[in-house]
């Protein structure tokens, strides 16, 4: 008894000891939100290099401390502009292919829209053909040098798109080693601009060591690490798709892999998590996307923390100090674009509603005011030619021709300022043949310090000063706008439940006057706000509708890979996945539209394309579901595109 009494007693001091130690270790992860690749907490002092493995290479001619991430339907031209003006030094383009940018005149115009003070500027393709893009890449640096200073390759989409189109993280097996290097390679002979690249993690940080150095190689002067595993449909914990990245394998890359850049990705929602990913990764710059997209002015803080030791622990919410405020900052004036299409979904039809609008092949509105101004400047013409044949004696006219000779130096003022303006604008085509869709550059405005520091905590007046780029170039489609409305106002929209209006509105004019305009006034007036019980009812079950159309398309990957399971084919637990899931081609697409809907169903799943949205390749306006489809929403390819095996395998 007396034993037992002892080696339980010392059984409750070792669980004391544990729990002790294990209080201790808590209140250490609390210290940071960091994790690393056991999804474990690490801190600042384990983390922070001693020195950086790219401190003897050549400096970039460009800031690549601060960048706005590639993403596609919200790394717009309008939203770029917006993240410069307040702190950014580098913004990325979405997603573009390189087969249909080299091989679609319209589709560059409309995927690559730039100005001149829109640098510097990353222009980021998906590819699996090397020649394709490196194209790609001398297109931009023929035709938009001035501008562009990079290419990008994505090899770190995990989309579904991306798996059945082969590209993105899908080409980071290593089958498909050779090709992503030749891809680079291909593309840094070609150029004289550097060459980028954007990686997700491999399955473990040597194969990730081995993928960065085998790029830098192959002609990689970046490299930027998303740090979160690269898609799989079975990933699940710290790191997958989604969830906290893992830091602790970007410092590592950072400190083994040598004569390259190294740009982290994931982690930062507020200027201090920049702050302490740049601390604690060692790399050369931060890569932000979801933060950036809640907060366009994520950045603006390094202009008062970068290189004062007095304001290290400086955020966003202390601002800087009186004598720092009077610093003046350059930002981008925009000029306007010599050519684009207007996007006809923000319902804006009048010149007055978009800079340049005269010189806008698409603007029909000015082209129809012109033809009547002429045609009324006919008609006072043989009038006054009447007049004269009559020996001039107004008395003779009819009221309305009267009226209409009244109207002589009004009409003519017009029509002479239309056609100064027309006159000047194919002059600035006729100087610019050379340069695309590129006015040029406008000299910078200034600012203080102080005035965008009170302006950024303002949400209503960053999403004003969005909407007012937008009509400026009106080059992205309204749900892009919705979009970046509801995220930079998130929290004002939910308060004022003006959500699913904000979801609902059909044009440009609509985000102003019915969302931002009446959140303005209830700022103004809290008394005219009431809140509605059932409204938030309805809100609540149409969120929940929502959630459940987009988690089909993750059950049915679930059930496919079960099945697979249960079939045994542990070797390629991915089969059924693939199973119709063959992007059409364009031809047959075409083949299809004169066909019953019956037909049409038919055909669609013999041809093995049973995964793919019917209606986004049928319907005139493509699939009204979008994103909560859960069919997959790929273009068509061509005979040129590029499908390993006859299959679309990843």
């Amino acid at each position: 008894k007396k034993e037992k009494k002892k080696k339980k007693k010392k059984k409750d001091c070792k669980d004391k000891d544990l729990k002790k130690k294990k209080k201790k270790k808590r209140q250490k992860i609390e210290c940071s939100d960091l994790i690393n690749s056991n999804g474990q907490s690490i801190s600042a002092s384990v983390l922070s290099p001693t020195d950086s493995t790219s401190a003897g290479l050549p400096p970039l001619p460009f800031d690549i401390t601060h960048i706005l991430a590639p993403m596609v339907g919200a790394s717009d031209l309008p939203y770029r502009l917006l993240t410069r003006k307040y702190g950014a030094t580098l913004a990325y383009t979405p997603m573009i292919s390189s087969t249909q940018f080299v091989r679609d005149p319209t589709y560059r115009l409309r995927e690559l829209q730039l100005c001149q003070e829109d640098t510097p500027l990353v222009v980021h393709f998906s590819a699996n053909n090397p020649d394709e893009f490196a194209q790609a890449a001398v297109i931009c640096q023929e035709k938009y040098g001035s501008i562009v200073s990079a290419i990008d390759l994505n090899l770190g989409c995990p989309q579904r798109t991306a798996y059945v189109g082969h590209f993105g993280s899908y080409l980071l097996d290593p089958k498909d080693r050779q090709l992503i290097l030749s891809i680079v390679s291909k593309a840094k002979q070609s150029v004289s601009i550097p060459i980028f690249v954007k990686i997700r993690l491999l399955d473990t940080i040597e194969e990730t060591i081995a993928l960065c150095e085998q790029l830098r190689d192959a002609g990689a002067s970046l490299i930027t690490i998303h740090a979160r595993y690269r898609a799989s449909f079975e990933r699940n914990g710290p790191g997958a798709r989604d969830g906290p990245a893992i830091l602790d394998q970007v410092r590592e890359i950072r400190c083994r892999v040598k004569n390259v850049f190294i740009i982290s990705n994931g982690n930062v929602i507020t200027y201090e998590d920049v702050r302490k990913n740049m601390e604690l990764t060692g790399a050369d710059g931060i890569m932000s996307a979801e933060g950036i997209l809640d907060d366009p002015a994520l950045f603006l803080p390094r202009h008062y923390y970068q290189g004062n030791a007095e304001n290290n622990n400086t955020t966003k919410d202390q601002l800087p100090k009186d004598k720092e405020r009077t610093r003046i900052i350059s930002i981008p004036n925009p000029s306007p674009l010599k050519e684009m299409i207007v996007d006809p979904s923000l319902g804006l039809t009048a010149s007055s509603d978009m800079e340049g609008g005269i010189d806008n092949p698409n603007n029909n509105d000015v082209k129809k005011k012109k033809r009547k101004l002429l045609k009324k400047m006919r008609e006072i013409e043989q009038i006054e030619q009447k007049l004269k044949q009559s020996g001039n004696k107004p008395e003779e006219l009819q009221q309305d021709q009267q009226d209409k000779l009244k109207t002589k130096e009004s009409v003519q003022k017009e029509l002479s300022s239309l056609l100064s303006k027309e006159k000047d604008v194919d002059k600035g085509k006729e100087d610019s043949n050379n340069k695309g869709n590129i006015d040029t550059q406008q000299p910078p405005q200034t600012i203080t310090l102080g005035e965008l520091c009170d302006a950024a905590p303002d949400k209503l007046s960053l999403a004003d000063e969005y909407l007012q780029l937008v009509r400026r170039y009106p080059v992205v489609k309204l749900r892009t706008a919705i979009f970046h409305t509801r995220r930079i106002c998130r929290d004002l929209l939910n308060q004022y439940q003006l959500m699913e209006e904000c979801i609902a509105c059909s044009s440009l004019d609509e985000i102003q006057n019915k969302i931002i305009n009446k959140m303005k006034m209830y700022q103004k007036d809290p008394s005219k706000f009431h809140f509605d019980k059932q409204k938030a009812e309805t809100e609540k079950d149409a969120l929940e509708r929502k959630r459940l159309e987009e988690s089909k398309r993750k059950k049915y990957e679930e059930r496919m890979i079960r099945k697979a399971k249960r079939e045994k084919r542990l070797d390629d637990i991915e089969y059924y996945l693939r199973q119709g899931a063959e992007v059409p081609t364009a031809e047959f697409v075409q083949s299809m539209k004169c066909l019953s809907k019956e037909e049409q169903l038919k055909r669609w799943k013999d041809g093995n394309h049973s995964q793919h949205c019917l209606a986004f390749h049928i319907e005139s306006g493509g699939c009204k579901r979008d994103r909560t489809c859960a069919f997959l929403h790929v273009e068509a390819r061509n005979s040129n595109s590029f499908v390993e095996g006859d299959e679309v395998a990843g």
